[in-house]
């Protein structure tokens, strides 16, 4: 008889910041383990991740039925990324609605398999339901989380404790994550700033979050030594295995074709380290005001620049930018004809903007998956975090590991222009701050080209060392229940 191919499935919720880590790690899988990788979402999402796949994949998509309009959704919203943020939480919870067609898609799989199950699940952090599933087939199943372990540990903390409803104090501690110093409360997203636990978010994620306790194991999109902290948090709090696998390499995708590829020659033609690369990610913008201020300390530092542009806040993020109405007057033309400045619509080939030798400098939100991309190519960071745990990774960045200079929090505060110019300053100089934080960035990229290390010598780096080590659990896992039905 054939020997059996082994089958994971993929499951992440329909947001670009977990999408995209999925599908890395999934091509990471085949390519690797060259094992099946059965990758489930809902149709359009699918549609979209198809073409970024490199073209001799052997990926499987399959779909589980959706129709946004149903869930009071406007029609084909099956992306947070064609969502304004108060909506955001209904797709969240009607994502709750897919459980019964994903049990179908696994007793679907299992059939075909002459009642084989998949090797296993790996599931969103915002499906614990899918361990139920799980359970009921006899499979191994993890979360995978793409976020970082200590932005996510204080999240998870925040979200299932509510500690700032507790006090007046504009600071407060964590009740079972004594590590982390005090948290206050200008690091709180928008919707953890209004929560009670009777509002929406905090009903879902109540409910959601508790339930990664109850999986064979957590996967993290980190390494062992940039995040020990988190990393702890987790393994006590679960007392499950925790594997820090990361970075998922998203490179192995295929880069998206763009119209605004000329960013790469434009960088071409100046010197190292002397660009700031901006983006706020596919699903944050600022301000109109903090916008206007962001790009009068640009023109003040007199520093070089690539920007993403997207509308600010209270417009739509996904319709065309009007630089003559939320920039200077005569800005963009301005950096244009004396090469000082690119505004790039919507969209950039990010990595490949880090990894020219002439950036030198990143202005992020902080989101997991970029922290991961500027590091892996030792670019420093100046952090603007404005959602979720983009707060804590900045923190973390900032007073653990030395890589980050915080310049703003949210997309409501106050900042002035002279301040993010002196920030800009301070980190593009060689000399100084600057200088030990580029210093420090590149050691950190070392330290992530040393954990996904696997060489012909025989050396394996931690990340590898823990995915080999969880799919062992995973077959491990298997092999005892088979024979326990013997």
């Amino acid at each position: 008889m054939a020997e059996r191919k082994e089958n994971v499935v993929m499951f992440p919720f329909m947001a670009q910041g977990h999408l995209i880590p999925f599908l890395a790690l999934a091509v990471q899988i085949e390519q690797r383990r060259g094992y099946t990788v059965t990758f489930v979402n809902t149709p359009l999402n699918i549609t979209k991740l198809r073409s970024s796949l490199p073209p001799n994949t052997t990926i499987r998509f399959l779909e589980l039925p959706f129709c946004s309009a149903d869930h009071g959704l406007p029609p084909d919203s099956e992306n947070t990324d064609v969502l304004p943020y108060p909506l955001i939480v209904h797709l969240m919870e009607a994502s709750l609605s897919l459980k019964p067609s994903f049990k179908r898609l696994i007793s679907d799989i299992t059939d075909q398999q002459q009642g084989y199950p998949p090797l296993c699940i790996i599931a969103d952090m915002f499906f614990g339901w899918t361990i139920d599933i799980a359970n009921e087939f006899g499979i191994f199943h993890t979360v995978f989380n793409a976020g970082s372990a200590y932005g996510m540990a204080i999240y998870n903390s925040l979200w299932l404790h509510l500690p700032h409803c507790k006090t007046s104090s504009d600071e407060f501690l964590l009740p079972d994550f004594p590590q982390v110093s005090r948290i206050h409360r200008s690091q709180l997203s928008n919707q953890l700033k209004t929560a009670d636990g009777t509002d929406s978010w905090s009903i879902f994620l109540q409910r959601v979050l508790p339930q990664w306790l109850n999986s064979d194991g957590l996967l993290l999109n980190t390494v062992e030594d940039l995040d020990r902290t988190g990393l702890h948090y987790f393994r006590r709090k679960s007392g499950r295995p925790v594997w820090p696998i990361g970075p998922t390499v998203s490179s192995m995708t295929r880069a998206r074709p763009s119209k605004d590829a000329n960013c790469l020659e434009w960088l071409d033609i100046h010197p190292p380290a002397s660009v700031i690369y901006i983006s706020f990610g596919s699903q944050n913008t600022v301000s109109a005001s903090q916008m206007m201020e962001l790009a009068m300390a640009l023109e003040a530092s007199n520093k070089n620049f690539i920007w993403v542009v997207r509308p600010p806040l209270g417009f739509d993020i996904n319709s065309e930018f009007r630089a003559v109405e939320w920039l200077p007057d005569g800005f963009e033309d301005r950096m244009s004809k004396c090469k000082r400045g690119l505004l790039v619509r919507k969209w950039a080939p990010q990595l490949e903007i880090l990894s020219h030798k002439s950036t030198g400098a990143f202005l992020s939100h902080c989101g997991w998956n970029s922290v991961l991309e500027s590091l892996s190519h030792g670019v420093p960071i100046i952090g603007w975090p404005i959602a979720a745990e983009q707060f804590y990774n900045a923190e973390l960045l900032d007073e653990e590991i030395g890589v980050c200079v915080e310049v703003a929090r949210g997309n409501g505060c106050e900042v002035r222009h002279v301040e993010i110019a002196s920030v800009i300053e301070m980190v593009m100089d060689e000399n100084g701050k600057g200088g030990d934080m580029r210093k420090k960035a590149c050691e950190i990229k070392e330290m992530i080209k040393d954990a996904i290390r696997d060489d012909d010598e025989g050396y394996k780096g931690s990340s590898v060392k823990a995915m080999d080590e969880f799919f062992n659990a995973a077959l491990s896992t298997r092999k005892t229940k088979e024979e326990t039905k013997r």
